[in-house]
């Protein structure tokens, strides 16, 4: 059997995540330990509270929160279940996530992770200023008409930022573009769009700051030849140059999360199983769209874990 293993991005977060497998595993405290001190900041706190939801959703937050999680959650499998990294084909991940999939497969180490994740975030949140850009899923359309009809009816100011599934595709720009982009998929193909509650236009050219910002950042950052190879969100292809991987994850910024494409790449591949690591099921219910022969789980609970084989 032929096996990916993938990991969520924004969205998939949720105060509390990941709490059982910290109290109940020494040396997930020290994985949480080992980010915060990386940090200077008490991420844990920020994942764990449920009184203040909102924390945990400031980009610069959640971007590493979602990584530290889905880590400690592979972690666990690894430690009680004897996974091997080595055992799957590809590893990829949604937006942030890729950063996660170079994580375990041994390409970046924790702390250097966690410290991008948390200056991409203020890097994102700091290009466009709240209020000035937004973003809408929409749904029931496939990518090609939605490029189709931007075109068409020229939204200069809106972009595809995540062609996630059949049947959704995101859009980011200029918040008033967006908003009467909105009005005209109803009026004119009658189709539904959800505001995305997000403080920025992720994945579009308005990105244009912080992809210069990531740039600069990850000039001193060492990335190693991942073991195995990664699927970048850029290309939807599988990559193992340390060099081309850096290139792309700066691109990735303003560039289009080309998941759907990536899903079929892994599928042309031959691969018949993918695992999905981290909070919620978003990645897992996105695969269960295509209706291919493609047996999809989410490992997230400790009952997942005891339950995997």
């Amino acid at each position: 059997m032929k096996k990916s293993i993938i990991f969520p991005g924004q969205g998939s977060q949720y105060a509390g995540m990941g709490k059982y497998l910290y109290d109940n595993f020494d040396y997930v405290k020290k994985l949480h330990d080992e980010v915060n001190s990386a940090l200077d900041l008490n991420l844990t706190d920020i994942i764990f509270d449920t009184d203040n939801k909102d924390t945990i959703n400031l980009t610069q937050n959640t971007q590493p929160a979602i990584m530290l999680t889905s880590y400690t959650i592979f972690t666990v499998l690894k430690k009680e279940k004897g996974i091997d990294i080595s055992n799957f084909n590809f590893c990829a991940g949604h937006s942030l996530g890729e950063y996660t999939a170079l994580l375990i497969s041994n390409s970046l180490k924790l702390a250097d992770t966690a410290k991008i994740l948390f200056s991409r975030g203020k890097f994102m949140q700091k290009a466009v200023p709240v209020g000035e850009g937004a973003m809408i899923a929409v749904l029931n359309v496939e990518c090609n008409e939605v490029e189709k009809f931007i075109n068409e009816n020229n939204f200069k100011n809106v972009e595809i930022s995540n062609d996630n599934c059949p049947g959704q595709v995101v859009l980011s720009g200029k918040a008033g573009d967006v908003k009467a982009i909105a009005i005209s998929f109803k009026n004119d193909l009658k189709k539904k769009s959800v505001p995305l509650p997000v403080s920025a236009p992720f994945h579009c050219t308005l990105m244009k700051k912080a992809e210069e910002e990531m740039k600069k950042y990850l000039a001193d950052v060492i990335v190693n030849k991942p073991s195995i190879p990664i699927i970048s969100n850029f290309v939807a292809t599988a990559q193992n140059d340390p060099t081309k991987i850096k290139e792309l994850l700066i691109k990735q910024i303003c560039g289009r999360v080309r998941w759907r494409e990536s899903i079929l790449y892994m599928n042309k591949e031959g691969i018949n199983k993918i695992v999905e690591i981290g909070p919620s099921k978003t990645l897992t219910n996105m695969t269960k769209r295509f209706k291919l022969d493609l047996k999809t789980i989410n490992i997230e609970s400790i009952d997942d874990i005891k339950n995997y084989d």
